[in-house]
């Protein structure tokens, strides 16, 4: 294993903070993956799955089972690490700006274009290489302004040129699920196998510019502008992995997650061996458009009637949200069938805030489909 450290644009004086990248495997031997921890830095979860898999990497390396350079990043935002607020961690936004860690992610796409269109041809492995020379020439002469752009500056360069991209993320209060394009679920439907994920949300463009979502959206625009002169492919495919929820820290989730990740590894060819057979999916993926969101309508306390990862039928109860004063209690029912994925951690609300989420099969919002 090689370690690298990636230096970060000072933010004042008397701090210096770095992104560190562990590299298993050779350099141009087979495939190139990329895997990196808490972007939200407050989400523990993911931490500890690297800090597992950095062992069994080790000693995958150790026996020469390894076919591809593996790339990890197990603390990939130690700015947003640091950030507490009278004792509590707040690593999802940087907390000057108010600027999510994970949105915004620049894709040079137009300068990308127009320094590649004279040159590509029939050859779609050359146009693959001729896009990621000219994407890393893009990132590397951008001058970041701040801390905050300097990190999605490094995590891109990081990850540009790979051809698997695995962002490990959790949630508030979660079951296992994932985020990924539509046309590169294919590829990834294997890991939400062995990962046991309870629901895949798909989109092209939730006009977020998540991390993995500028990763793949760059390949899914060249294809647009040039797929009918040239054969563009699809190379990063890249999925955003939610490990649950926050308190969802143990030694036995994170090893079934970083064995999965292996298997999953194993699967394509990345690691040498037999990877275990794939498990039955456990629900099919869904437009991430048909996910319905929920609001409270009323301030008061919340009380969960559905547990996370449960079958949610249309015109089941979700939430109440009790008045502590009257003790009356305002119940809200789904619209939509489907998986309660993901909900609210703490238990008092007020008007307008997110309660949780059903996916559903059925596209039912557009624009921006993904939170602040």
């Amino acid at each position: 294993m090689k370690l690298n450290q990636h230096p970060l644009l000072q933010a004042t004086q008397g701090t210096h903070r770095h992104v560190e990248s562990e590299h298993y495997g050779a350099v141009g031997a087979g495939r190139k993956i990329y895997i990196q921890a808490a972007l939200h830095a407050d989400e523990t979860p993911a931490m500890l799955v690297a800090a597992h898999l950095r062992r069994q990497l080790a000693a995958l390396e150790n026996a020469g089972r390894l076919n591809a350079q593996i790339v990890l990043v197990a603390v990939a935002n130690p700015a947003g690490l640091g950030q507490y607020i009278m004792g509590a961690p707040s690593g999802r936004f940087e907390l000057g700006s108010g600027r999510n860690y994970n949105r915004g992610f620049p894709v040079p796409y137009a300068e990308i274009a127009s320094r590649i269109e004279h040159l590509l041809s029939q050859d779609i492995d050359a146009n693959r290489e001729l896009i990621r020379q000219a994407w890393g020439e893009c990132l590397r002469a951008a001058q970041p302004m701040d801390e905050y752009q300097s990190l999605q500056q490094t995590l891109m360069l990081l990850a540009h040129d790979a051809d698997i991209v695995l962002d490990l993320h959790c949630s508030r209060e979660a079951a296992m699920h994932l985020y990924t394009g539509e046309s590169v679920w294919p590829t990834i439907e294997p890991l939400a196998r062995y990962i046991g994920a309870e629901a895949t949300l798909l989109a092209t463009d939730s006009q977020a510019n998540s991390f993995d979502e500028a990763l793949y959206l760059l390949w899914v625009n060249l294809r647009e502008r040039f797929g009918e002169r040239f054969p563009i492919p699809d190379s990063s495919i890249a999925v955003t992995v939610e490990h649950r929820g926050q308190r969802d820290v143990s030694y036995e989730l994170a090893d079934h997650d970083a064995t999965a990740i292996i298997d999953y590894l194993t699967h394509l060819g990345a690691i040498e061996g037999t990877p275990r057979p794939l498990p039955a999916l456990r629900n099919p993926a869904t437009p991430l458009a048909g996910s319905e969101q929920f609001y409270a309508s009323s301030a008061g306390v919340l009380v969960h009637r559905a547990a996370v990862g449960s079958r949610i039928e249309a015109g089941q109860a979700l939430f109440d949200i009790v008045d502590p004063h009257s003790g009356k209690a305002v119940t809200i029912n789904s619209h939509t069938t489907g998986v309660l994925y993901m909900r609210r951690d703490v238990r008092f609300v007020k008007p307008g805030d997110p309660l949780g989420r059903v996916s559903g099969a059925t596209p039912i919002r557009s624009g921006k489909l993904l939170s602040a």
